[in-house]
């Protein structure tokens, strides 16, 4: 079976791409850094997969190396692995606010999340990924990190940050691919704890996982992608 590492994945995007995966038979590492949620998400996502599926939860913060190390080592004892989803994100402040009112420490927060320890899970792994015949790297962008929207300049430009360190792995690691992936909007608690009085409604995290799941099939070019737009493409 595969094996894959997925970071923030006890709730939204990283849960519905961890049971996606199940479902097509791979075995996970699952992080969070609430045990009690990461613990149920782990047992319903096993209950989702093909029968032999094992589902590794650790829990932890992205920013401890002794976590990140932890996780590959769950991945090494599952047979490698072939694929690590850097989903965890902070936002930097909640709700979001002005650039005016951005909090230096707050800024801080969302870079050593969303860029420095995204880097250094990738570092970790990367002995086993190169050993891997298709190893991959997916790192879950926003379309913040390319369009300039009121208040999201902190989260926007530790996105965008992100997008550029994946080009750069890429062209680095030719061997492997590595997709930085708008997943879109959706209704997420990240999304409510960013804009809380926002009324309209937004998909759910898992109608977006059939295009990572198509990324998967068909291995294009490392590169960004948009999940709706590959759901869009119809079949080939």
């Amino acid at each position: 079976m595969p094996v894959a590492v997925i970071t923030g994945a006890s709730k939204g995007l990283g849960r519905a791409l961890a049971e996606g995966l199940a479902g097509r038979g791979w075995d996970l590492v699952l992080d969070a850094r609430t045990g009690t949620v990461l613990k149920e998400t782990a047992r319903a996502v096993g209950e989702k997969g093909t029968a032999g599926t094992r589902v590794v939860a650790l829990t932890g913060d992205v920013t401890d190396a002794a976590h990140r190390a932890a996780l590959v080592a769950a991945a090494t004892g599952l047979g490698g692995l072939d694929l690590l989803v850097s989903n965890a994100s902070a936002l930097g402040a909640e709700p979001l606010v002005r650039l005016e009112a951005l909090p230096e420490a707050g800024l801080r927060a969302a870079l050593e999340t969303n860029v420095v320890a995204a880097l250094g899970l990738v570092r970790e792994a990367l002995p086993l990924l190169r050993a891997s015949a298709a190893g991959t790297v997916i790192a879950v962008s926003s379309d913040a990190a390319a369009e300039p929207y009121e208040t999201w300049g902190g989260y926007g430009a530790s996105k965008a940050a992100l997008d550029h360190l994946a080009a750069v792995l890429a062209v680095e690691e030719p061997e492997l691919r590595v997709w930085a992936v708008d997943p879109g909007d959706m209704a997420t608690e990240l999304y409510a704890a960013a804009v809380p009085d926002d009324p309209e409604p937004r998909p759910g995290p898992e109608s977006v996982v059939p295009g990572f799941l198509r990324l998967l099939e068909r291995r294009p070019p490392s590169g960004r992608y948009a999940a709706p737009a590959l759901l869009d493409e119809g079949p080939k």
